[in-house]
């Protein structure tokens, strides 16, 4: 009965076809230039990069290994080659404003040239502007200036003191003021004398005095006037001097950018600050009197006044940025302002603010993983607004500003970047469903296939990825065969025949390790054999805790029969999975049906040790038994269900039908062969349903039947629709092939419980009996007499 369930070899493997392949190893193939069946993410990416507009950044999606931030580098890369080259970026002193600097643009590849010639400029001006006012022509000219403005003033107080005189009165300067006083024989009257004229003569000298008190003010009014004109024609004079100088200097400068407005207005401003602070110049070279610190201090404060910070330079780069940020914190993305310890505090300024990756990407591209910048929300949000805004600013961290001191808020920067943000599906989902925002800024998703249909272009297209990464990291080239064996666990990473796995990180992983092992045994090519061993190699070095689980099933202290029948007893099959493997756990299921409360009793629910999943799975038996045995009468039997030796958390349903299968044992009293495992999740209509990993069930069960002896009669039992999914081990594939393990493929609840024991299921007749022979027709007999006996004893 068995025998027409059972799987052919052709339908578990796939042989190598000896005509696929026309060249003797890999180094005779032309290496792959593009990316294998990726054409949705592809045009989605293409599509991305030409739509402009703040709102058309990329969510790129896929799971991992599938070479997707490996990819869209590649693909940006050729895309921003025929971009222009972005600008140069400098950031220099605001001299309105010194906490507000100012960024500007540049041809790309000058941002240097500029930073340079303004450092040259500083350090000539600084020596020339003193060495300037030295000059024999410019004390000369001084000097004319003071003794023409001297003499002028000499005259309107020789004025005033012919008047005077005149008057027979005379001025005597004070230390502070001028004082007019009579005279007496020639000389200032005493005050002894003064006292002692009449009332008349003193009105008549306070008279005169008054009227030459009134001239000699004018006097002072115009001297001070013709001092302010000369202090005016001196300042003019250094001017003049200085801008011409200050020009000679910086023309070369302004003629390189003229076609820069930016530098422009800065060189303007720098001429006009310069001439404005002159004294700050001549004090660089001040008396001898003035501290080595104090100059020192001094001459830098010249020379960071009119420093340039390169913020962005572009020398080595053609084409437009294509930037990649492992690391997306507040600092590296949008920047930072370092600052220094000075006297117990802190102090900066614009020579100290540094780019961050979205300035290094403007107008180019900016590639971001998501999970980093999820786990920084702040980050997040500041992204999104200044990708919303088209505007950067670079600024102190909130948490992290220094409330004690001032702080530089440099002017907002223009920004025009591509961001494409990577990560895989449960962010996607996430930022969708959460963030309200998401969908406006990031417009595209460009989503990555994990698998490819299996096809002689796209295993020859695998053939042409092995040989590229041969050639590009100089390793041993793969035989025809070796090729076969990649290409196979491509298949298995697929979990599909029919399928090739796109998850190309764990194909290179497996082509170097192969070629390792190729080379240890100084082979000239890589080729079956080895493809095997690195696989095998590779699970050894990461199942240690796989080995002391199958530990356990060999000395009983996990029991697990794997020959003999049992009564309501099924071996079933879990998946561990550890991360880098996954393995096959055999776990034995046991029911009891007795009198009592109609249900079933999930053991794991009761105990708290099942999921959601799982429930739901013994509730769908506990549905199928109504449908198959409840439609002449009532159910009266107590089911108890359980994982025998489980004490972790179960959950999914790829074993009701299993659990099924021991219900019916169990009400049947017929055995169940212990020597076939069954795994597999059924509907209320008895329909088995597909389950996964399944391969490594299987795996499972062999290594336990390895271990304590095949016999000839073992296998596993799996549902009909996970037979494209075989994709074994070469030692169980052998052992198949020599009929020392077997594969049985079932649809329905009826085939799988013939095969398990033995005995036809049955078919019902009108009325809804089944030959009492079958397994179902056991079952209604003593269901028919637990409800008869529920009756009697009035139970129901």
């Amino acid at each position: 009965m068995e025998g027409k369930y059972r799987i052919p070899l052709e339908d578990i493997c796939k042989q190598y076809p000896f005509d696929l392949f026309d060249f003797k190893d890999t180094s005779g193939l032309e290496p792959l230039t593009g990316v294998i069946a990726q054409k949705r993410a592809i045009e989605a990416i293409d599509f991305g990069l030409n739509m402009k507009g703040p709102g058309y950044h990329i969510f790129v999606t896929g799971v991992g290994g599938t070479g997707k931030s490996s990819i869209v580098r590649e693909l940006l890369d050729g895309h921003a080659a025929g971009d222009e080259t972005s600008q140069d970026l400098c950031l220099v002193n605001n001299f309105e404003n010194e906490y507000c600097p100012v960024a500007i643009e540049m041809p790309a590849g000058s941002a240097v040239y500029f930073s340079e010639s303004m450092a040259r400029f500083v350090e000539v001006i600084k020596t020339r502007i003193p060495e300037l006012f030295e000059t024999a022509p410019f004390q000369e000219d001084q000097k004319k200036i003071y003794k023409d403005y001297a003499n002028r003033q000499k005259l309107l107080l020789d004025g005033v003191d012919q008047l005077a005189l005149q008057e027979g009165l005379t001025i005597l300067k004070a230390e502070a003021d001028y004082q007019v006083v009579p005279l007496s024989q020639g000389e200032p009257m005493s005050e002894e004398a003064y006292g002692s004229l009449d009332e008349a003569a003193s009105r008549e000298i306070e008279e005169k005095a008054a009227l030459i008190q009134e001239k000699l003010e004018e006097a002072l009014l115009d001297i001070n006037r013709l001092n302010e004109e000369m202090k005016t024609l001196l300042k003019d004079q250094a001017a003049d001097m200085t801008g011409r100088m200050i020009s000679e200097q910086i023309d070369p400068v302004r003629y390189y950018f003229k076609d820069c407005e930016g530098i422009q207005t800065y060189l303007k401003k720098v001429k006009e600050d310069i001439i404005h602070n002159i004294a700050l110049f001549l004090g660089v070279r001040g008396p001898a009197e003035v501290e080595g610190q104090k100059l020192s201090d001094m001459t830098g404060a010249i020379v960071k006044k009119y420093q340039v910070n390169v913020l962005v330079d572009r020398r080595r780069e053609k084409g437009a940025p294509v930037v990649f940020e492992p690391n997306p914190s507040f600092q590296n993305l949008f920047g930072k302002i370092e600052k220094k310890p000075v006297a117990g505090s802190f102090e900066t300024d614009f020579t100290m603010v540094q780019a961050g990756s979205l300035l290094k990407a403007n107008k180019g591209y900016l590639i971001l993983n998501i999970e980093p910048l999820l786990m920084n929300l702040p980050v997040w949000e500041c992204l999104k607004r200044t990708l919303q805004d088209s505007l950067l600013q670079i600024e102190d961290m909130p948490d992290q500003a220094d409330y004690g001191m001032p702080s530089l808020k440099p002017a907002p920067i223009p920004l025009n970047v591509k961001v494409v943000l990577v990560g895989g599906y449960e962010p996607f989902r996430v930022l969708q469903s959460a963030d309200s925002q998401f969908n406006k800024i990031f417009k595209v998703r460009a989503d990555f296939d994990y698998e490819t249909p299996f096809t002689p272009e796209n295993a020859l297209n695998y053939a042409r990825f092995i040989a590229r990464v041969c050639k590009t990291e100089n390793l041993l080239d793969f035989s025809p065969d070796g090729v076969w064996a990649v290409i196979e666990y491509g298949s298995r990473l697929a979990e599909d025949q029919r399928k090739l796995s796109l998850r190309f990180g764990h194909i290179h992983g497996l082509l170097k390790e192969a070629e390792y092992w190729a080379k240890k045994d100084k082979a000239r090519l890589v080729s079956k054999d080895y493809v095997i061993k690195a696989v095998s190699r590779h699970r050894f070095r990461h199942n240690l805790y796989e080995e002391k689980v199958m530990e356990e099933f060999e000395d009983q202290s996990v029991l697990m029969d794997v020959k003999g029948e049992v009564v309501g007893q099924v071996n079933a099959l879990a998946v561990y999975d550890m991360g880098d493997i996954a393995f096959g756990r055999p776990t034995r299921i046991t029911a009891e049906s007795y009198m009592g409360e109609p249900g079933i009793v999930n053991v794991e629910h009761e105990s708290d040790l099942s999921g959601e999943t799982h429930d739901k799975g013994v509730m769908i038996v506990s549905g199928y038994l109504g449908r198959m045995f409840a439609r002449n009468y009532p159910l009266s039997v107590s089911i108890s269900i359980t994982f025998e030796q489980s004490y972790e958390g179960i959950d999914g349903d790829s074993a009701s039908s299993t659990e099924l299968y021991a219900v019916l044992s169990s009400l049947s009293d017929i055995p169940i062969r212990q020597e076939i495992a069954a795994t597999g999740s059924v509907n209320q209509k008895g329909e088995i349903q597909a389950i996964g990993g399944v391969n490594e069930k299987i795996e499972g069960f062999f290594d336990i039947c390895s271990r304590k002896g095949l016999t000839g009669n073992q296998g596993v039992m799996i549902p009909g629709a996970n037979v494209k999914n075989l994709v074994l081990r070469p030692d169980v594939v052998e052992a198949i092939s020599k009929n020392q393990f077997h594969l049985y493929r079932v649809n329905h609840i009826e085939e799988g419980i013939e095969v398990l024991t033995g005995v036809s299921a049955g078919k019902p007749d009108k009325a809804f009996r089944y030959p009492r022979d079958t397994v179902f027709g056991k079952v209604r007999e003593k269901l028919k007499k637990y409800h008869e006996l529920s009756l009697r004893f009035g139970k129901y």
